[in-house]
């Protein structure tokens, strides 16, 4: 599986999330799924785990992103890197 990942101080989180539920950018229109999680000290500090099926997948979605411009609108924020599974560990 291929992901890209990216962490974003949105601020106020309630704001932020509808927004991200319309994908305006279409930076997920081939995602097989996300994950949202948030700091437990800072409600605001997303990290974003977006799945794809392929690297091609995931780097469309992570250009389409950049490109948009969105993320220039969290000062604090990374840019997505693309990434694989190698390893899951259960217990």
């Amino acid at each position: 599986m291929t992901f890209f990942l990216t962490r974003i101080n949105v601020g106020d989180y309630e704001t932020w999330k509808p927004m991200f539920d319309q994908d305006s950018p279409g930076a997920r229109r081939a995602a097989r799924g996300h994950r949202i999680f948030r700091s437990v000290s800072n409600p605001g500090e997303v990290f974003l785990l977006v799945e794809f099926s392929s690297p091609d997948d995931a780097n469309e979605g992570r250009q389409r992103l950049i490109a948009s411009g969105v993320l220039d609108r969290f000062p604090d924020h990374t840019v997505p890197t693309v990434i694989e599974e190698v390893e899951t560990v259960s217990h």
